[in-house]
């Protein structure tokens, strides 16, 4: 017996009998893992690799997170940088030290 079945014969059976609070937490239950299966049917992730793809795809965005932070890292490492030697130039160049600088 398929879940479609399963879910047919519950509803059934909760029309039948006035439908009872165990009858109706199967039919929810049924319903939303027969959707959930539609769904995953529907995206394509409804076969045996399914697991390794979205371990793969898992893997793929940690990288690019990491990847992302890196780079905002190594940019405001050489903002900072940028803005330090302009100070020092700055400075030398106030405190007399120009001829250094040429």
């Amino acid at each position: 017996m398929n879940r479609e079945d399963m879910l047919a014969g519950l509803i059934a059976q909760a029309a039948g009998s006035g439908a009872d609070l165990v009858t109706l937490r199967a039919v929810v239950e049924e319903s939303s893992e027969l959707g959930a299966e539609r769904v995953l049917r529907r995206m394509g992730l409804d076969d045996a690799k399914a697991h390794e793809d979205m371990a793969q795809l898992r893997e793929l965005l940690a990288a690019w997170r990491d990847a992302k932070r890196s780079a905002w890292r190594a940019f405001i490492s050489w903002t900072v940088r940028g803005v330090l030697a302009l100070l020092l130039i700055g400075l030398a160049y106030r405190l007399g030290f120009s001829d250094l600088l040429s």
